[in-house]
């Protein structure tokens, strides 16, 4: 639900100032509406043990394109339209080469944690330049966005974490707990992005 919002929010602050950008994002959140929805249904429903890993085999490819469609927005941000389609190829390669390993080593989650974290750093270093220049409305927001989704990643990672609050949670409940408010954040910071283009 909440990625769903994103697309909404996105679209409507952006897709009439800059649709090659705002596309970007959208598929970004698409993506991660999909993966997380199929990802209810993975934890959430009781199935043969078969069929679950059915599931995570889409949901791991969503993943890694989210990811890799996350750092062509950054990327965008850096260098607006000089980004080379070389580039962008590669960056989809590399979330399918993630995808991949999910499917030869199962039970190797921390590999996308991994992939995930190298992302968010790439970004998070490249939000503080930004910020530091001046030229992109947003930026701030986007590496707290960004800064919350490492944490949350981090919680992941530890598996004794957990804690009561009407329900239990262990360390993956903790993720996406943390993980709604750097959302949050991504799509205001996203929103706002696109002001300098909009005034100018």
């Amino acid at each position: 639900m909440v990625a769903s919002y994103g697309i909404f929010s996105v679209y409507k602050s952006g897709f009439h100032i800059d649709r090659y950008k705002s596309l970007i994002w959208i598929w970004a959140f698409s993506f991660l509406a999909i993966a997380a929805f199929l990802g209810s249904i993975a934890h959430g429903i009781k199935m043969p043990e078969e069929i679950n890993k059915i599931i995570w085999h889409p949901l791991n490819l969503l993943l890694g394109v989210t990811v890799a469609l996350f750092l062509i927005g950054v990327i965008y941000d850096l260098k607006g339209r000089k980004l080379r389609r070389s580039l962008l190829i590669l960056i989809i390669i590399s979330g399918i080469v993630f995808f991949s390993i999910t499917v030869i080593f199962q039970k190797l989650f921390f590999v996308f944690i991994l992939y995930e974290s190298l992302a968010m750093l790439f970004a998070l270093v490249s939000y503080l330049i930004l910020i530091t220049k001046k030229t992109l409305s947003g930026a701030s927001f986007m590496a707290l966005g960004i800064l919350i989704s490492i944490i949350a990643a981090i919680a992941q990672s530890i598996p004794a974490l957990k804690f009561s609050l009407i329900w239990e949670f262990d360390h993956n409940g903790l993720f996406h707990l943390i993980q709604i408010p750097g959302l949050v954040f991504l799509f205001s910071g996203t929103g706002k992005s696109f002001q300098i283009k909009s005034e100018s």
